[in-house]
C-alpha cells in the first residue's frame, strides 16, 4: 500500500489517539512492527501552536519517516495554514481529523461533527490538499460512517475525498453517535471499498490477527489500523504483519520481554515529559501494560500513588525480579 509517494512494508498501522500516541509510543510501536503511525490531533489554532502541549505533540525527534501529522479544526484556512506549519516542522504526510467524537471536539464543529456538513468537509479537503500538493506532502483523511446511523454518510465523503485529491482514507466503523459502544460494522466500509479507488485503511474494534484478517477480507480494505487494542500491547503490531504475511502466530512476549519494552517505554516517557508531567502521565501506560495480571493487582493499587519517576521504575524492577524468581522454574512463562 502507498500513501503518496510512501509505501508501507505491510498494512498494519497505528491509530492516532489523544493524549495516548506521543513520540515515545509513537516510537515504540513502530520498532515493534507498526508501518505507519499518526500523532495524536494537533489544533489548527495558531494561538496554540506555541503551547508547552502543542510542541510536545509535534515533537519527533528520532522518530523514523514517514512522519505523519493529523491536524483538527473547522476553518479552511486555518487548516491548510497548519498544515504548512507542520510540514516545516518536519511532516511528510498531513491527516485531517473528522472522526474524533469527543464532545469538547464536535462543540467546536470540528473532529466527527464536520460530517453533518459536506460542503464544508469538501471546502476543507480542497484548501488542505492545495497547499500540501505542490510541497510533494500526501493528505491523508480520517473520519467515521456518519453522524449518527441514520445519517451514515461515508459514502459520500469517501467520493468527496478521493475527488479532492485525499491519498488514503481511514475509516472507523462507528458514527459519531455510537462513540465507542456496540460493535463496529464493516458494511459500510464495504460500499466505500466499492466505489473509491484510493487506499481505505480500516479502523474499529480491530484487536486481533485473526479479526484483522476477517476485517480485511469482508471490507476489501488495504490495511488496518489498530487503537485502542494497541494500549499496553504494542507488540499487536508485528504479532497481525506476521500472521496476515505467514497465516501462523507469534509467540507472546515472556515476562523478560514485558520488563525490557515496559521500561524501555517508561525511561523514553520520562525523558519526553520530565518528572511532573510524566510521573502523572506514564500511570496509564503502567496500567494498560499490567491490568491483564491477576499477579499484578496488588502492584498497581500501590504504584498509582507513587510521586516520583524514581520510585515507579524502581517499584516496577522489584515486581519483575520478584516474578522472575517465583517463575525460575518455568523461564519461558508468556503472556496472554
Amino acid at each position: 500500500m502507498m500513501i503518496g509517494p510512501w509505501t508501507l512494508p505491510h498494512p498494519v498501522c497505528a491509530a492516532p489517539m489523544a493524549g495516548v500516541t506521543d513520540r515515545p509510543y509513537r516510537r515504540l510501536c513502530k520498532a515493534l512492527g507498526a508501518a505507519y503511525a499518526v500523532c495524536e490531533m494537533a489544533a489548527s489554532n495558531p494561538r496554540l501552536w506555541h503551547s508547552v502541549k502543542t510542541a510536545q505533540r509535534l515533537d519527533h525527534a528520532g522518530e523514523p519517516d514517514p512522519l505523519a501529522v493529523q491536524i483538527a479544526g473547522a476553518d479552511p484556512d486555518m487548516l491548510a495554514e497548519a498544515a504548512l506549519f507542520n510540514i516545516r516542522k518536519g511532516a511528510r504526510i498531513i491527516d485531517i481529523n473528522m472522526g474524533c467524537p469527543a464532545k469538547k471536539v464536535c462543540k467546536a464543529a470540528s473532529g466527527s461533527a464536520l460530517l453533518r456538513d459536506e460542503a464544508l468537509v469538501a471546502r476543507i479537503l480542497e484548501r488542505v490538499v492545495a497547499v500540501c500538493r505542490p510541497l510533494g506532502i500526501p493528505v491523508t483523511l480520517k473520519t467515521r460512517t456518519g453522524w449518527d446511523r441514520e445519517n451514515r454518510n461515508a459514502v459520500r465523503i469517501a467520493r468527496l475525498a478521493e475527488d479532492c485529491g485525499i491519498a488514503a482514507l481511514a475509516l472507523h466503523g462507528r458514527t459519531r453517535c455510537d462513540l465507542y459502544t456496540g460493535e463496529a460494522e464493516y458494511d459500510t466500509l464495504r460500499a466505500v471499498r466499492d466505489v473509491i479507488r484510493i487506499p481505505l485503511i480500516a479502523n474499529g474494534d480491530i484487536d486481533s490477527p485473526e479479526k484483522a484478517r476477517h476485517v480485511l477480507r469482508v471490507t476489501g480494505a488495504d490495511a488496518v489500523m489498530i487503537g485502542r487494542a494497541a494500549r499496553g500491547r504494542p507488540w499487536i503490531f508485528r504479532e497481525i504483519a506476521h500472521y496476515l504475511q505467514h497465516g501462523s502466530h507469534l509467540p507472546p512476549p515472556t515476562y523478560g520481554e514485558l520488563r525490557e519494552l515496559l521500561l524501555g517505554h517508561l525511561e523514553d516517557h520520562y525523558s519526553f515529559y520530565g518528572e511532573q508531567v510524566g510521573v502523572r502521565t506514564a500511570r496509564k501506560h503502567i496500567g494498560w501494560y499490567l491490568s491483564g495480571l491477576p499477579e499484578a493487582r496488588p502492584l498497581l493499587a500501590g504504584i498509582m500513588t507513587l510521586d516520583s519517576t524514581d520510585a515507579q521504575a524502581r517499584t516496577l524492577c522489584r515486581w519483575f525480579d520478584q516474578q522472575a524468581a517465583e517463575k525460575a522454574a518455568i523461564p519461558e512463562t508468556t503472556l496472554h
